[in-house]
């Protein structure tokens, strides 16, 4: 079992910056990956961006490449989103999400990811 807190979200103007966070706990941390996804109104959820168990992977959905960047600390059992150059359309409630089946590649589908956090409001104002 895995359990997974996400904070960090808000309200920021275009062109600002914030870093969500997601703390897990349970399974071994470094033991899994980890990926982000955010979903809007009226849309459907989307990927964001996916790490690997030791950090030395990442995968970025082409809509916050060089924008954003995603870590992880494993000693802190905790993954990161670094959100730069944020945008209107960034809006949407960011959930992170553990793969424990680590899949290979990192997986861009929210049906590779077994567990689930619940969620942080961003909201970009223009």
């Amino acid at each position: 079992q895995v359990q997974l807190v996400e904070s960090g979200g808000g309200l920021v103007q275009a062109g600002g910056s914030l870093r969500l966070s997601c703390a897990a706990s349970g399974r071994t941390f470094s033991s899994y990956a980890m990926g982000w996804f955010r979903q809007a109104p009226r849309k459907e959820r989307e990927f964001v961006a996916a790490i690997s168990r030791s950090a030395g992977r990442t995968r970025y959905a082409d809509s916050v490449k060089g924008r954003f960047i995603i870590s992880r600390d494993n000693a802190k059992n905790t993954v990161y989103l670094q959100m730069n150059s944020l945008k209107p359309e960034d809006t949407a409630v960011y959930s992170c999400a553990a793969d424990t089946r680590v899949h290979i590649p990192l997986q861009t589908q929210a049906i590779a990811y077994d567990y689930w956090g619940q969620g942080t409001q961003v909201i970009v104002s223009s």
